[in-house]
């Protein structure tokens, strides 16, 4: 799968995958080679795909072969660069900066977990780069890969643990 800036704006992107191409959001900050947390920017980078989320009250069915889990209300992810949980799936409650899973904008209603900074972690290197569902009008991430539902229900079929996506 191959994700690149769409023509004339730096914050939108075109995900092409088995000859399909579909519109997508990307950060709001554009694309870039030297990712670091909270600059809004999607990395340049070749990424594995790791697994998956989805909101089993919203999404009754999603066909994949990746591995998936249903969000619970006490799933976080944390965000603090300087915890030792940085870059992870943690419990609530949880003080340290983080972001809830269970989001009431529906945005990962069905979210993939990209391989930026998670097998291997550094500090300050950018957390929860995410394959997820867009903001109305295609509105820009925080750094995330976003697609329409619609677009989404046609790539997750061919989807599987290790596939790479490709962002240029």
């Amino acid at each position: 799968m191959t994700v690149r800036a769409a023509p004339g704006s730096s914050r939108r992107g075109l995900v092409s995958f088995s000859g399909v191409t579909v519109p997508a959001a990307l950060g709001r900050s554009g694309r870039t080679a030297f990712k670091r947390e909270g600059d809004g920017a999607t990395p340049i980078a070749n990424m594995r795909l790791l697994y998956g989320f989805t909101r089993g009250d919203r999404m009754k069915s999603v066909q994949t072969a990746l591995p998936m889990r249903r969000i619970r209300n006490d799933m976080l992810w944390c965000d603090q660069p300087d915890h030792p949980s940085y870059n992870r799936l943690v419990r609530a409650p949880f003080r340290p900066s983080h972001e809830e899973m269970m989001r009431q904008d529906g945005l990962y209603d069905i979210c993939l977990v990209l391989d930026w900074n998670v097998t291997s972690r550094r500090r300050h290197r950018g957390s929860a780069i995410f394959f997820h569902l867009i903001r109305p009008g295609y509105q820009p991430t925080a750094g995330c890969v976003a697609v329409s539902l619609r677009d989404m229900q046609r790539l997750l079929p061919h989807l599987r643990r290790g596939t790479i996506i490709r962002i240029l």
